[in-house]
């Protein structure tokens, strides 16, 4: 399982292989440059801070490192310990009959694959953006990773299949026995309510690289 010191090793990492402080390379990513100071990694209450998913894009882009390399840098010894393989599937892929099973899971052999941290979630699949419909938070050519296994909560950026096929990224604001409401990533796209017997799957978005 993914740890707290895995991350900050891996960015700890980075920084050194580019000739920079973690200040440094916080700064270059268009961070603050406080944003990984060691000082930072455990709040006063003496919990641990985990950087964000939107911090280790921005690390990547900066860097031009890719997802992979960071997850190499992660390790002390043996990174595949550390990460998963995981499906890439296209985005008007997902909403053809057969590449999902009624659980939510991709189904068949032959994906591309991205190499990701683990996170405890074996059916743990990537979609590969396309189109404008959800800019600006995503854009063509962006890559998800939705995790079927992850807690769904308000305000959480889930992916939701529809059973007649339909794909679609939103935030979920509200979900009831009865009702599922999600808002639009795109102000230009409208909001949607489904009735709980129309969503084939709903799952977590957990990291976009971007």
């Amino acid at each position: 399982m993914l740890k707290h010191a895995d991350i900050w090793r891996a960015i700890d990492r980075l920084a050194e292989k580019h000739g920079m402080s973690a200040s440094g390379l916080a700064r270059r990513s268009g961070l603050d440059p406080t944003t990984f100071n060691k000082s930072k990694r455990i709040t006063k209450e003496g919990k641990q801070r985990w950087p964000s998913t939107e911090s280790v894009s921005k690390v990547l882009n900066a860097t031009g490192d890719s997802l992979a390399e960071f997850v190499a840098q992660m390790g002390e010894g043996n990174a595949s310990v550390l990460a998963q393989r995981i499906p890439v599937i296209g985005y008007a892929q997902a909403g053809d009959k057969g590449y999902f099973d009624d659980a939510g899971y991709p189904t068949g052999s032959g994906w591309d694959e991205v190499l990701f941290p683990q996170i405890g979630d074996l059916h743990a699949f990537a979609l590969e953006i396309s189109g404008e419909s959800m800019e600006p938070i995503y854009r063509d050519g962006d890559t998800i990773v939705v995790s079927p296994g992850a807690g769904i909560r308000r305000g959480d950026r889930v992916v939701v299949r529809t059973r007649d096929g339909e794909v679609m990224a939103k935030e979920l604001a509200r979900q009831s026995a009865r009702k599922v409401e999600l808002v639009s990533l795109n102000a230009a796209h409208p909001d949607r309510t489904l009735n709980v017997e129309e969503i084939d799957w709903m799952a977590r978005i957990v990291w976009a690289s971007q």
